[in-house]
């Protein structure tokens, strides 16, 4: 099962890049990755502003929608 997927990035910025679930999955795991370095660099921090609070909270609901996104990849692929 070949779907075309196109990021909501591409979608936004008007170019339509084609992808393959697997191209799609390994763009996913990386963003995953990205997200968690970033909330890591943050848990390390004795105290955060709160800006720095709502961007944890942000990343977290990010990286869900990631992990959700990866698990649903791998059925297909899978």
């Amino acid at each position: 099962m070949n779907r075309i997927l196109i990021t909501s990035r591409e979608a936004q910025g008007g170019t339509f890049m084609a992808q393959t679930p697997q191209e799609r999955l390994s763009l996913i795991e990386e963003r995953h990755r990205e997200l968690d370095a970033r909330l890591r660099e943050l848990g390390r921090r004795p105290y955060l502003t709160p800006s720095e609070q709502l961007e944890a909270t942000d990343l977290k609901k990010h990286k869900l929608k990631a992990k959700d996104e990866i698990v649903s990849l791998r059925r297909i692929l899978f």
